[in-house]
């Protein structure tokens, strides 16, 4: 909680000064902040979507574990980029831990993209367990949804 407020007065003031500089790009850029409240980030569709495409994921890749998704803990939306002009898609960047059906716990990070589902209706959701990402889709250590 701690750790919330002090990003939050940081984010506050260096939005202020942004804003008496005059210079709005950086002020819009302040958005990235950790936020706790899982909000989107928790709902059913975004959950259930990566669980039934992490089933499908250790059928279809070679060497992956027989194992599915049991529970997700800690879930937390640590970034958010809203569209603009300059970048017409929103995102948000997502964390948790998902236990395993072997009874490990995993990292997991995801990403909500708007408007970006099927035939651009609805909202895309990308994922990446830590440990499962056998063909670097998504860099070493899911890298590109960190």
């Amino acid at each position: 909680m701690r750790r919330l407020a002090t990003l939050a007065f940081t984010a506050l003031i260096a939005a202020g000064a942004a804003i008496f500089a005059g210079s709005k790009a950086e002020a819009a850029d302040l958005s990235s902040v950790y936020v706790e409240d899982s909000g989107i980030c928790g709902e059913a569709w975004v959950l259930n979507t990566i669980s039934k495409r992490f089933d499908h994921q250790v059928k279809h890749v070679p060497n992956l574990p027989d194992v599915s998704i049991t529970d997700f803990r800690r879930i937390h939306q640590h970034r958010y980029l809203p569209a603009r002009e300059d970048r017409p898609i929103g995102r948000r960047y997502c964390g948790a831990t998902v236990d395993l059906s072997d009874g490990r716990p995993r990292d997991i990070w995801y990403l909500i993209e708007e408007g970006q589902g099927f035939a651009s209706m609805g909202d895309n959701v990308e994922f990446c367990v830590a440990g499962f990402d056998r063909w670097m889709v998504y860099n070493g250590r899911c890298r590109v949804l960190r």
